[in-house]
């Protein structure tokens, strides 16, 4: 895994120190291999449950298994409860550090969006305009 990084390091290095030309290219290509390879993988994962299911379902009828649909079902529903109670609380945290710190988070917007009167474009205007937009083509050819 370390060499994967020092790789991405040394190919993308400070992005904010190339061209506007450079932070383009580098913004569509890393978004566009981002938006493919989603979509790639939400395919893949998708038929792999969907035929799961289907199978189940075929071997359930077939009298190969026998499956409980309503305790599944209840043990989803479970799941699903506790998942969301976790995130609740995950998100309740998350809004309270927030709102202790909103000094930082005004200097943080100033310094990477502009100042407190408005916008003003900057290198990481650009390569994150780019990468959305390649996201959005590797999205649309995936």
């Amino acid at each position: 895994m370390e060499g994967a990084s020092k790789f991405l390091k040394g190919i993308l290095g400070d992005i904010s120190s190339r061209s506007a030309y450079s932070q383009i290219i580098i913004g569509v290509s890393s978004g566009w291999v981002t938006g493919y390879t989603t979509i790639k993988f939400g395919k893949f994962a998708a038929f792999a449950i969907g035929g799961s299911i289907i199978l189940m379902e075929i071997a359930h009828q077939e009298g190969f298994i026998k499956i409980d649909w309503p305790k599944l079902s209840r043990s989803v529903d479970k799941i699903a409860e506790k998942t969301e109670r976790y995130l609740d609380r995950k998100l309740d945290k998350a809004e309270d550090k927030l709102k202790g710190k909103t000094i930082k988070v005004r200097k943080w917007y100033a310094k990477y969006i502009g100042d407190e009167e408005g916008p003003k474009i900057n290198d990481l205007h650009i390569f994150i305009t780019s990468f959305i937009g390649g996201i959005a083509l590797g999205i649309a050819t995936g």
